[in-house]
């Protein structure tokens, strides 16, 4: 069964940007994303959200050997995301989270688009990366910086004609 998959963290605001996150963590995102721009009151200046994402794609990696990567570059900054979080998710500041943590798995089964590095279709016999389970490293990680477990799965395959 033809399978991608791919890991990230990501921290999430309304309240602090991309960059200011870049510049508080000392760490250069993978990717940077803006949120519903179009929910934007009259200020184009103020994304609705942005996240910062540190992301591992690599083809052929099982998912916990994706997540150790991402989080391989993280730990040296743990503290500093716990503090990042505790600081715009003050109770007395606002109702909602001012910084949102949390570690995305995201896996499409069935997908006929998977291909090897040379754009060949994979070959049935590879590594089995279905199975993954997280470490007491990355427990430890998530839960120190208040960060949550995300498990996104698609089923790619496609639906049989209709009659």
């Amino acid at each position: 069964m033809p399978l991608h998959q791919y890991v990230y963290f990501a921290l999430t605001s309304r309240r602090i940007t991309a960059q200011e996150i870049t510049e508080a963590l000392g760490i250069e995102p993978d990717e940077t994303r803006v949120h519903n721009p179009r929910r934007l009151p009259v200020d184009p200046a103020k994304p609705f959200s942005q996240s910062w994402m540190v992301v591992c794609r690599e083809p052929g990696r099982c998912v916990d050997e994706q997540v150790a990567h991402v989080l391989e570059r993280l730990r040296p900054q743990t503290e500093r995301i716990a503090e990042l979080m505790q600081r715009f998710n003050r109770a007395e500041d606002e109702e909602e989270a001012g910084l949102e943590a949390r570690l995305e798995v995201v896996r499409y089964f069935n997908d006929d688009e998977q291909r090897d590095e040379a754009g060949q279709p994979r070959e049935r016999g590879e590594r089995n990366l279905f199975g993954w389970a997280l470490d007491r490293e990355a427990i430890a990680f998530l839960a120190a910086t208040g960060a949550y477990l995300d498990v996104d799965e698609y089923d790619m395959t496609p639906s049989p004609p209709s009659d």
